[in-house]
């Protein structure tokens, strides 16, 4: 049985973290005005430990349970959306490595990533791929296997000393995820994401071109953590939860903040207009609820990872545990996609036109935003809440996107 991360103080881990955050914050303008990559906010959270918040502490980690995990990447989004995404790949094979039995070999994972290295992904291929089919490779040598093929959205791989990518093998045909170091001439990594929003994700293309691939780091993909549609979903939940909340702390730090008024305004000074404080008022409710929706969702989730890992009985309850984290998790988006944007375009109401001015990058929430909610369209979710509810049909929890029939 594998050791169960459970939780730990929720305020000691994020007291460690949140100075770290704020330092974060103070450049999140400027990098997005600038586009500058945030090789350096990523190093400080590396060497700080942020890696391993899910790592059992017998391990060497925080031993953070999933709500507590999923807490902390929502503050660390009201700093700088883009990290959270960034950090996607990794804390999602760090969960499945969770889900494994305990043995060297995981250690040596926990090792590594305890020693500050990270995991990025690249799943996702582009381009005329029919449904169902993966073009990216391994091949079985004497000496390893070899890794060639393209991936797109290859979020945090810049950032990364792994890539988690899924593959087909050439020898028997069977889907894999192949962890690829990319400190090597067979990788890579381009910065060609030219998204609206969540620009510095990192999540353009990365090349293999016969990239070496450890026999041991080559794991069928039947035993993928099962939970993993509805994790990965949370971390854009988380996310967007952040963003909700840097919606509602910029709308209040400019209103008070501004001195011009209309001559058909409500008062001597904008922070005593009762309009302008309603649309405040507005738009943090909105993001409170978007907040408090996310942390219902989480607790689902780590019910599903308990299940998953525990003992035989709670594995026969695993099926309908593992419905409920998806269905929360897909509710949780159909309401963070449409408050979010929704606040983040009401924030101007509250303002003025000099606040539409670039170099106070406010439209980056709504932008962001926007393109996080573009992932997992979010009507398949509402429909598969639907469809659960009136004909108990459990949601759709491992999906794949490519060409059609036409």
């Amino acid at each position: 049985m594998s050791l169960l991360a459970t939780g730990t103080d929720y305020e000691a881990l994020a007291a460690h973290f949140r100075p770290i955050f704020a330092r974060i914050a103070e450049g999140t303008v400027a990098r997005e005005r600038e586009r500058s990559l945030p090789h350096q906010p990523i190093n400080w959270l590396k060497e700080a430990g942020f890696g391993t918040v899910r790592i059992p502490q017998e391990k060497g980690g925080w031993g953070a349970s999933l709500p507590q995990l999923f807490q902390l990447l929502t503050e660390l989004a009201e700093a700088d959306s883009n990290l959270p995404q960034a950090l996607r790949a990794h804390f999602a094979f760090v969960e499945d490595r969770l889900n494994q039995p305990d043995s060297a070999e995981r250690d040596r994972w926990f090792g590594r990533f305890i020693d500050g290295e990270l995991v990025g992904s690249g799943w996702t291929e582009i381009g005329t791929v029919k449904l169902g089919d993966v073009i990216t490779r391994v091949t079985p040598g004497e000496s390893g296997w070899t890794l060639s093929g393209e991936k797109f959205y290859s979020t945090g791989t810049l950032y990364a000393d792994w890539i988690d990518v899924y593959a087909r093998r050439n020898d028997n045909q069977g889907d894999v995820i192949a962890l690829v170091n990319t400190h090597q001439p067979g990788v890579t990594r381009e910065d060609d994401w030219d998204g609206f929003g969540q620009r510095l994700t990192g999540s353009g293309t990365t090349r293999f071109a016969n990239a070496h691939v450890e026999q041991e780091h080559v794991y069928d993909f039947a035993t993928r953590f099962r939970y993993q549609t509805a994790f990965y979903q949370h971390v854009l939940l988380a996310t967007l939860a952040g963003i909700g909340r840097a919606v509602a702390r910029d709308g209040a730090q400019a209103v008070a903040a501004r001195n011009r008024v209309y001559s058909h305004g409500n008062g001597g000074a904008v922070r005593q207009d009762a309009q302008i404080l309603q649309v405040i008022g507005e738009i943090t409710s909105l993001a409170f609820a978007v907040e408090a929706t996310v942390i219902r969702a989480t607790h689902s989730l780590q019910s599903a990872y308990v299940a998953h890992v525990s003992s035989d009985e709670a594995q026969i309850a695993a099926a309908n545990v593992l419905a409920e984290a998806e269905a929360e998790a897909g509710q949780a988006q159909v309401i963070a996609s449409e408050w979010v944007t929704r606040a983040a375009t009401e924030l101007f109401n509250a303002l003025g036109a000099s606040d539409t001015r670039v170099s106070k990058a406010l439209d980056r929430h709504w932008r962001n935003a926007r393109t996080l909610s573009s992932h997992n369209p979010v009507v398949y979710k509402a429909r598969d809440i639907g469809d659960w509810k009136v004909n108990g049909t459990a949601p759709t929890s491992v999906w794949q996107i490519g060409s059609g029939e036409g």
